[in-house]
């Protein structure tokens, strides 16, 4: 299962933060106290979801009971392998967490990288053999053509996405205190994908998750109708299962965007640091302006993410194409954001040393 419970916990625990559940509501606003309460709320809940998950998953070993994977199948043994996923699931949690607070960059978001990485070689070699192995010699040539199409491919998607996950719109700020040696101006930046890959890694998980279990549920109930139209919603490579996804990382991009830039406290910081927009009221007026420009931001960003992870998918419908190729733009999106996440915090982490190293 992964961290694919924490995801959706964190999801919804998000989501319970917007006006829905009071005390939520006033946790998210007590600073670092909240903050911890909140994610206890997101680890218990993360509990039941990875129980709940993982007995769905389990139950589907009924279909492996006859080729000998589960040697004594009944309820004793499905709910000591669920509560064993379930362990693994809050280790891997732990180790998340702890990535965060102690290490460098998202702790939940680098191990999803590492998967992504660890895949890699048998992806590879699921292409190498698709296109150089079984085939006749004289379709050597189409697939060394095809194989060059794909680097280049892969290169512009790379230069493109690295690109627009470090476009900017820098809003100008001015000062009302002028204080001896400081700046009278400056600049707010707001990136223009500014939920960065958390829409891809929210949607994936939402697809993912419903299909392991639908996976495992297959040999008891495959034949029913309503089975087959549920494999058809949670899956990749059909196209209600593509327009869905599509459309979860649209909605989760407008909706971690404001999470990510909450534009009213925005808009209150700069009223307690004396500082304004020009031409821009403070206070509600400042809130709205930036809310507007984010919205507009994020459309972009939306079709930016929608496209990156669609395009690759309609392209192995169409061609028939290996799996992991219709996956390689959620993959991509994945890794180049990550990496460059973590490459600002390393580089805030050196400029902050040597600037202790200079004053000390």
């Amino acid at each position: 299962m992964g961290v694919s419970p924490y995801i959706t916990a964190s999801i919804v625990i998000q989501l319970l933060q917007m006006d829905i559940v009071p005390r939520f509501v006033e946790w998210s606003k007590q600073g670092e106290v909240g903050r911890k309460k909140l994610n206890q709320a997101t680890r218990y809940l993360t509990l039941v979801l990875a129980f709940v998950q993982s007995v769905g998953i389990t139950a589907g070993f009924n279909q492996y009971a006859q080729l000998g994977f589960v040697s004594n199948p009944n309820v004793s043994t499905y709910v000591t392998i669920g509560l064993i996923l379930t362990a693994g699931t809050m280790f891997v949690t732990w180790l998340g967490e702890q990535i965060t607070e102690k290490g460098i960059g998202n702790g939940v978001s680098m191990i999803i990288f590492a998967g992504i990485i660890s895949r890699l070689p048998d992806s590879i070699k699921e292409i190498y053999e698709d296109y150089f192995v079984n085939i006749d010699s004289s379709d050597i040539w189409k697939s060394a053509i095809f194989i060059a199409v794909l680097l280049v491919a892969v290169l512009l998607i790379v230069t493109f996405v690295t690109f627009f996950q470090q476009a900017e719109r820098k809003i100008p700020i001015q000062y009302t205190k002028r204080v001896a040696g400081a700046p009278t101006s400056s600049y707010l930046p707001l990136k223009v994908n500014a939920a960065g890959v958390i829409p891809v890694i929210f949607a994936s998980s939402f697809i993912a998750t419903p299909n392991a279990v639908l996976q495992a549920l297959s040999g008891r109930f495959g034949s029913e109708n309503w089975y087959k139209i549920m494999m058809q919603i949670f899956n990749y490579n059909t196209v209600p299962g593509a327009t869905i996804y599509t459309v979860l990382i649209i909605a989760f991009t407008f909706f971690y965007a404001f999470v990510q830039v909450n534009p009213e406290k925005l808009a209150e910081n700069l009223q307690k640091q004396g500082s304004y927009i020009p031409s821009v009221r403070p206070g509600k007026g400042t809130e709205e302006y930036v809310s507007s420009l984010l919205m507009r931001l994020s459309t972009v960003g939306a079709i930016f993410l929608g496209l990156v992870a669609l395009l690759p998918i309609i392209a192995q419908m169409i061609w028939d194409l290996p799996q992991s190729i219709g996956l390689g733009g959620t993959s991509l999106l994945i890794v180049i954001g990550v990496a460059l996440e973590t490459a600002k915090q390393l580089e805030g982490l050196m400029l902050k040393r040597k600037y202790v190293g200079f004053i000390e």
